[in-house]
């Protein structure tokens, strides 16, 4: 599924406008500098002045006046990093500022289309807004164990671990997580705080409930019109950084589900590409309710984290009184 124009020209909108508020807030800290240090701006202008005086000697056939700039100007930068170092500011405070180091707020890496613009892409196509939703109140800073005890505890505080230890290591070594148990426990919590952290590192992450994802795949798989939104959708869901299936067992499970489910995690398998899955299923259901080899396939390459314990968000409807 390609962009519209429309959505396109939304996307490269944004970035005008962060390249905008990111030159603003780069002249804003300029204006700063110079009003308390008269002096840097006087050492800023004598680097002009001692190109087109080096450039002059270089014309009449002086062969040193080139290194003699290189000299003057590494000294010229060494001043005034010392005027900034001892008035407080960061080395860098006058460095340009972007969003995305990696682009420079482009959106593209040379010819390609860089790991931000990726991810904007993908929440416009594929209605992502649930997880922004998602990891707006439910991340690692909101995280808490108040709800949990005895060997409830022990399980929620294990997969925690293990979640923190996902997201050090995504960029080291291939990885996956399937978090099952009890409903209200943690689970899609926990894919919460996994998305929103690998989000802030500019990895490219699609979120899907089970049922949302079945449902996608159906409306392209069965449109004969829909090959190419089919093939497209698939090519994402197969090399996107993550992909987090959340509540699966929820959805009408038949044939064409257990097809689907097996040539998503197959694929992604194929490629090393990480997959977080949550379920109310226990390991016994997942195998009763699809195939042998997909059970084969999760219990051999994911990590394996059982929630148990009360139905937190319950726990809180109760106790809000809402």
């Amino acid at each position: 599924m390609a962009l519209t124009k429309t959505q396109y020209d939304t996307i490269k909108r944004c970035y005008e406008e962060r390249q905008n508020r990111n030159m603003r807030l780069l002249d804003q800290r300029r204006q700063q500098v110079y009003a308390r240090l008269p002096q840097y701006r006087e050492l800023e202008n004598a680097v002009g002045a001692a190109s087109l005086a080096h450039a002059r000697q270089l014309l009449d056939g002086d062969e040193t006046a080139l290194d003699g700039l290189r000299q003057e100007l590494a000294q010229n930068a060494e001043r005034r990093r010392a005027l900034l170092a001892q008035a407080g500011f960061p080395l860098d405070y006058l460095e340009p500022v972007y969003d995305c180091p990696d682009c420079r707020d482009t959106g593209y890496t040379g010819s390609e289309k860089c790991h931000c613009f990726r991810q904007q892409e993908i929440t416009l196509l594929y209605e992502q807004s649930g997880i922004q939703e998602m990891i707006g109140r439910e991340n690692f800073d909101t995280l808490s164990t108040a709800y949990y005890e005895g060997e409830d505890l022990r399980r929620f505080e294990n997969a925690v671990a293990i979640s923190h230890k996902f997201v050090d290591d995504f960029k080291k070594s291939y990885q996956n997580l399937l978090f099952y148990g009890t409903v209200g426990t943690g689970k899609s919590f926990l894919s919460g705080c996994i998305a929103r952290e690998l989000l802030s590192q500019g990895q490219a992450v699609i979120y899907f409930s089970a049922c949302g994802l079945f449902e996608t795949l159906a409306r392209y798989s069965f449109d004969a019109r829909a090959k190419d939104a089919l093939y497209s959708f698939c090519r994402d869901l197969y090399t996107s950084d993550l992909v987090i299936i959340d509540d699966l067992g929820t959805e009408v499970t038949n044939s064409f589900v257990t097809s689907q489910l097996f040539s998503l995690l197959n694929e992604r398998h194929l490629r090393q590409k990480a997959t977080i899955i949550s379920t109310n299923l226990n390991l016994e259901e997942m195998r009763d309710r699809y195939s042998d080899r997909i059970f084969s396939r999760v219990t051999s390459n994911y990590s394996l984290c059982k929630l148990t314990g009360p139905d937190i968000r319950m726990y809180k409807k109760r106790f809000s009184g809402k």
